[in-house]
């Protein structure tokens, strides 16, 4: 059972790194978009420039939303592996009482067959 949660939990690592890089990608591709909206060459006419500006202001919202999408993500992967965490370990301790009941059951019919007496055991073919 161990290597099994060592090795989901390998996985939720490199998931989580695969999105930060994948964030950061995204960050930095709207950055460098907003950088070149905001460089101007030569000359530029009004409408030009308030265009690029309002693309600019909309790429900028664009990565805000982003963020807080991630974030939102996040926050529901956390809950489910808590929810997952929670759910393996309702389930060994189930395993683990059913485990002790057996042993226990085990244990009384033992004690309920030597509590026979030998010749009835033998008379019964329960002999050992």
């Amino acid at each position: 059972m161990s290597r099994l949660i060592a090795s989901r939990k390998r996985l939720l690592r490199v998931r989580d790194v695969q999105l930060n890089q994948a964030a950061a990608s995204n960050a930095e591709r709207i950055e460098k978009v907003r950088e070149e909206l905001y460089e101007t060459y030569g000359k530029l006419i009004g409408a030009n420039l308030a265009s690029q500006r309002e693309l600019a202001g909309r790429l900028e919202q664009a990565g805000r939303q982003l963020a807080g999408a991630l974030y939102d993500a996040n926050r529901r992967v956390d809950q489910r592996d808590a929810e997952r965490i929670d759910a393996d370990r309702d389930r060994e301790i189930a395993e683990r009482l059913k485990d002790k009941a057996h042993e226990a059951r085990e244990a009384l019919r033992e004690k309920r067959l030597a509590a026979v007496p030998r010749h009835r055991r033998t008379t019964k073919g329960t002999e050992e």
